[in-house]
Parts: structure tokens; C-alpha cells; sequence
């Protein structure tokens, strides 16, 4: 092969998706290439070139836009054409910027050389959006594959029969059978459908602790509305409810029948070091210290699940349960300390932790809602709760909020009647500071306490949002701050200077856009789940958003955050802090042009926002 030729083959061979085809079909594709120049000002395709032909940019320029002429893209060297591949294009114009060095193919004779090679097909024949949702898809297919627990139904792990007794069976009776079976739980049932169910621990705790009478009915002590799976569910559903309830038997039901029982021992056998397994030690600490080297091993949950290709978000939920779990038993630990709340209240975890998106070492954002019957003596009782919480949880390196958004700043422990005040003003009266508190506190979730306090809240503030079109546009405006790192000719905008020079915020710049985009939805339809994806999808096929443009905010959504958590793993695995500062050269030609596209379905919808708004 002469010079001129070497020179063609290493630069198409640089090209995102030719870098998997092997050297000598890329020199089949270079024998078919014809060189050809437009001039400035000039239109694809050439003068008197008819066929079907794939352009790739050597030097030069060229735009592409709409019938309108609106301005949809640049191409730049190294971008690749494929809008005069298949049926002329009517509507849409690609014009020269300046004088531009083309390298053009026959399409048809160009997938014939490459028929063998359908991943390099793909990348030619799908648009950007569909590329990125056959990645994601190919990634969850691969997470399911490499996970045990994913791949199994709680059919496989539970045992049968399960020990029930009537509800008018004594205290007594309900104990001398446990101890006869060896079982730790009994199922109440009346008439055959399952009613409440009790423990040792009930037994325990509700029995012998309070001196009730071992001859009153099982039923006084049993935990009604029960939660219960499936037994089609993924075992991984079943661990995420345990984790997350903080229960350790979960009964199993084929349509409306109860064939069985699952417990946390049953996973914890089949996983080793998995969210349960760190949950059930944490539970069992009985010192801050015990939870401080506990929480040692969080970011090894996240190498490991990184390495099995978990998807990002199984390893947010799992993260994001494990912090539930040091919440949960400190809170355990400060009641113990200071006595029964003298009124109800409900912990509050606010932005990922509450959307269950949370990585290895993120800040605290929590907040507490106490019952309008808070009196001002019992205000010192939540001051050392708070205090003593948020100091445990920076023990076990979940740092203190920068933004001191925590249960330990007087503004954020507060009673409900407060809490409502504060979004019915934030809502009435949008100004940069009540926005910015928008972007934490509209993402609330309950971690301990009476959840009905913040429901109560939530359910008149979903009413208010979805009457608000200024509350919507301001929020809008307020969100379109943040845009993807992309430049006119699809090439990376990069941090110009400091210790993160040349790198892309993939936090900041990415998945954040979509979390505010998700929210926005959900505000404007009347949507009370806060998990990004959840939002996205329930917001599907809502005058607020396609199911399309769902979709595809999903994928973008998931292959940002897959991106992100296998940077931060690898961070970890070096021994480094993990961070969201991504650089491009980590990445390969291919994943780079994904990231392209993810870039480009979030500014395609940023874009349909600002048009609305």
C-alpha cells in the first residue's frame, strides 16, 4: 500500500466503530473511497452524484440544518455524514462552511464489505438516540447476566412450607410451635389469606418486655400489612425490600396465595459481600465505632459490583440502602441514649439518597419533620438527635453537607405546618435561593418515623406545582444553567485549567441536566416518586413528555451514570478519592461517540423545554 493510501487507512481506522473492523477489511473500504472537494457555500451532495454515499469529513467544515434553516449540527474532521446513505433527505440541507476535503463511499458497497460486522452496521444505520439505547440495552442485558441475584426469581430461594396459625391462637401456643419447628416467624391467616406475621423478636419486644399475657391472642403482637413478593420477582427485588423495610422475612405469594418464605440468610448464603450482608452488620453494631469500620467496606461494594457490570442504578439503590441502614441505627442508638421522641417526627433523606442514586462517599443531605404538636421543651431533644446522627454518619465518611443542608441546621428541623409553608412560598414566589432549595427538598424521602408527615406535605405540594406554569418556567430557566459539554462540531468541551484540566464534569454537565429535567416532569404531572428513572418513566406518554424522548433521556441517563460509577470504581480500586472528573482519553473511540450521543439527546431536550418555556 503506497503512502497516500497508509495515510487513508490509519485515519479511517481512527474512526469511531471502523476501530473494530480487523486491517485488511479496512483496506477494502479504502480501495472504494473517492476523494472529492466542495467549496464554500456548496451543497451535498456534489454536482452530479446521485447514489446513496457515506462522506467523512478529512478537513473542513460542513452544517447541517432544517428545512427552516435551523441549525441542527456541525460536522468537524473525523465526523462521519450518514444522512445521504439511504432515501434522499428533502428537508434538511448539509452545506459547506468553508472548503472541505471529503472522503466519500458507495453505501451499498460499503455494507456489503462490512455485512459480517453488525455492530459497525448499527453505528451507520441507527440515529444517535437509537445507537445509545442499543448500547444501554446491550449493558442491562450483560448486568443481568453477570448477577446471580438478578438473574434468579425468589422461586429458587425460598423455603416451604410455611408455619401459619389463626389469629386466635395464644401468644403461648404461637411460641411452643416456633421452638417445635425451629422457625423464627409465624404467618397469621384467616381463612387461608395471610393477615399479619409475628417474630421472636416480636415475641420479645411487644410480649415480654411489655408483660402482656402469654394467653391473649397472636394477633395483638403480629405486624399487620405485611409486605410481601411475588414469586416471579428477581431475587434482587427481594433483597432491595428487605434492605430498605429493614425486615428480614419476606413472604412469598403466587397469585393470592402464600406458598412460601424468604429470609435475608437465604441470600446472604448465595452473596457474599451484597447490600443485605452489610445491612444485617450494621444493624447488629452497637457502637459509632463499629459503624465507622463497617462503612469501610462500601466502597468495595461498589468495585465489586462495578467488576460484575451491575448497572449503575442497582448499585445506587444498593449504596443508597446501605445508607438508609447507618441512619437507621444511629437514630436507634440516639433514642436509646436519650429516651423516647416526645413527639412523632420522620427523618428525612434529601437529593440521591432520597432518589436512591447515591455513590461512595457523597455528602449528607438530611432534614427533619417533626408533628405540629412540637412544644418548645422538646425542641432540645431533636437538637441532640440531629447532632448525634449527623455526627455518626461523618464518622462513617458521609461528609457534612457544604451547603449545611442537615438536620442539624434549625432551618431544616422544622414542624410540618413550617415544611408547608416553605413550599407553598418556594412555589409562589421562585427566586434564584428558593430554586436552588428546589433542586435539594422537592427530592425528599422518609427514612425513619411517620412517613405520613411527609406525604401529607408532598401530596399538597404535587397539587400546587401542577396549577404553577411560572413555578414550571422558572424552574425550567433555572435548569437549562446546566448544559451538556458539547461543542458545535460534536467535540468535547473541556475544563480549561486547574487540577481538572481537560476533563468533563460527567456529574455537573450530565447526569445532573436530566435528574433536574426528570424532576421537572414529575412536578408538572403530579408525580410523588423522586427516582430519576421512575420519574422518566411515569412521565412517559404525559403531555409533559413522549414516551420517545423518555426513552431515550433513560439510556442517556444510564450509560452517564455507568460511566460515572466505573470511573469512580476505578478511582477507588488506585487507592485515590473518587470524583466526577472524566476524562475523554479514558474512554475508547466508541464510548466517546456514545457519550456524543447521550450529550445530544439531553440538549435536544433542554432545547424543546426552552421553546416551551
Amino acid at each position: 500500500m503506497d503512502s497516500a493510501l497508509t495515510e487513508i487507512s490509519d485515519f479511517i481506522h481512527a474512526l469511531p466503530a471502523m476501530e473494530l473492523l480487523p486491517s485488511q477489511i479496512i483496506e477494502q473500504v479504502v480501495k472504494e473511497i473517492s476523494i472529492c472537494y466542495v467549496r464554500r457555500g456548496q451543497v451535498l451532495p456534489p454536482r452530479g452524484v446521485s447514489e446513496h454515499n457515506l462522506y467523512i469529513l478529512r478537513k473542513g467544515a460542513l452544517s447541517y440544518a432544517s428545512e427552516n434553516d435551523e441549525l441542527l449540527a456541525k460536522y468537524g474532521e473525523g465526523d462521519i455524514c450518514t444522512v445521504f446513505c439511504h432515501e434522499p433527505q428533502d428537508n434538511i440541507k448539509v452545506c459547506a462552511e468553508e472548503d472541505t476535503l471529503l472522503y466519500s463511499i458507495h453505501y451499498p458497497t460499503f455494507h456489503k464489505i462490512v455485512k459480517h460486522y453488525p455492530d459497525v452496521l448499527a453505528f451507520f444505520q441507527h440515529t444517535a438516540e437509537q445507537r445509545l439505547s442499543k448500547k444501554m440495552l446491550q449493558v442491562n442485558e450483560d448486568a443481568i447476566v453477570n448477577s446471580s441475584l438478578l438473574n434468579s426469581t425468589v422461586e429458587k430461594f425460598y423455603h416451604s412450607p410455611v408455619v401459619s396459625v389463626s389469629s386466635s391462637t395464644s401468644i403461648k401456643q404461637a411460641a411452643i410451635l416456633m421452638t417445635e419447628e425451629n422457625f423464627s416467624c409465624l404467618v397469621i391467616v384467616d381463612q387461608g389469606q395471610p393477615l399479619g406475621i409475628v417474630t421472636d423478636k416480636d415475641i420479645r419486644r411487644r410480649c415480654v418486655a411489655q408483660g402482656l399475657a402469654t394467653e391473649q391472642p397472636v394477633s395483638a403482637i403480629m405486624t399487620d400489612n405485611m409486605t410481601t413478593i411475588d414469586i416471579k420477582s428477581t431475587a434482587y427485588d427481594a433483597l432491595l425490600i428487605m434492605t430498605q423495610q429493614h425486615i428480614h422475612h419476606l413472604p412469598v405469594m403466587q397469585n393470592t396465595k402464600l406458598v412460601g418464605m424468604v429470609t435475608v440468610t437465604d441470600l446472604m448464603n448465595n452473596e457474599g459481600q451484597n447490600a443485605v450482608n452489610i445491612t444485617s452488620v450494621i444493624h447488629k453494631a452497637k457502637t459509632v465505632a463499629e459503624l465507622s469500620e463497617i462503612s469501610h467496606m462500601i466502597p468495595k461494594l461498589q468495585i465489586r459490583m462495578a467488576k460484575l457490570g451491575t448497572t449503575a442504578d442497582h448499585v445506587g439503590k444498593s449504596i443508597s440502602a446501605i445508607t438508609m441502614a447507618f441512619t437507621i441505627r444511629l437514630i436507634e442508638m440516639a433514642e436509646k441514649l436519650l429516651g423516647p421522641a416526645p413527639v412523632p417526627f420522620a427523618w428525612l433523606a434529601a437529593g440521591s439518597q432520597a432518589r436512591q442514586e447515591q455513590f461512595v462517599h457523597s455528602d449528607q443531605d438530611n432534614a427533619l419533620i417533626i408533628s405540629n404538636d412540637l412544644k418548645p421543651e422538646h425542641e432540645y431533644w431533636f437538637k441532640d438527635l440531629a447532632t448525634f446522627v449527623c455526627d455518626g454518619l461523618a464518622a462513617c465518611g458521609f461528609v457534612y453537607c457544604p451547603g449545611n443542608v442537615m438536620a442539624t441546621n434549625p432551618k431544616w428541623c422544622q414542624t410540618q405546618a413550617k415544611w408547608h409553608q416553605y413550599f407553598t412560598q418556594w412555589i409562589h414566589n421562585p427566586e434564584p435561593k428558593a430554586l436552588m432549595h428546589c433542586s435539594i427538598f422537592f427530592d425528599l424521602s422518609t427514612v425513619y418515623g411517620d412517613s405520613h408527615l411527609l406525604e401529607q406535605v408532598r401530596e399538597k405540594m404535587l397539587k400546587a406545582t401542577q396549577l404553577s406554569t411560572l413555578f414550571i418556567a422558572h424552574l425550567t430557566k433555572n435548569a437549562l444553567n446546566l448544559r451538556p459539554p458539547l461543542g458545535f462540531f460534536r467535540d468535547f468541551v473541556l475544563i480549561q485549567d486547574g487540577e481538572n484540566k481537560a476533563t468533563l464534569d460527567i456529574k455537573h454537565n450530565g447526569i445532573a441536566p436530566i435528574v433536574d429535567l426528570a424532576r421537572i416532569y414529575a412536578l408538572s404531572e403530579g408525580i410523588a416518586c423522586v427516582n430519576t428513572i421512575e420519574r422518566l418513566k411515569l412521565a412517559a406518554g404525559t403531555p409533559s413528555l413522549t414516551r420517545a424522548s423518555a426513552a431515550n433521556l433513560i439510556a442517556a441517563y444510564e450509560f452517564l451514570s455507568m460511566l460515572r460509577m466505573t470511573h469512580q470504581a476505578n478511582k477507588l480500586q488506585q487507592g485515590q478519592q473518587p470524583n466526577n472528573y472524566l476524562s475523554p482519553k479514558e474512554l475508547s473511540k466508541l464510548e466517546r461517540e456514545h457519550l456524543k450521543d447521550a450529550f445530544k439527546v439531553i440538549k435536544t431536550l433542554q432545547d424543546s423545554r426552552q421553546s416551551t418555556f
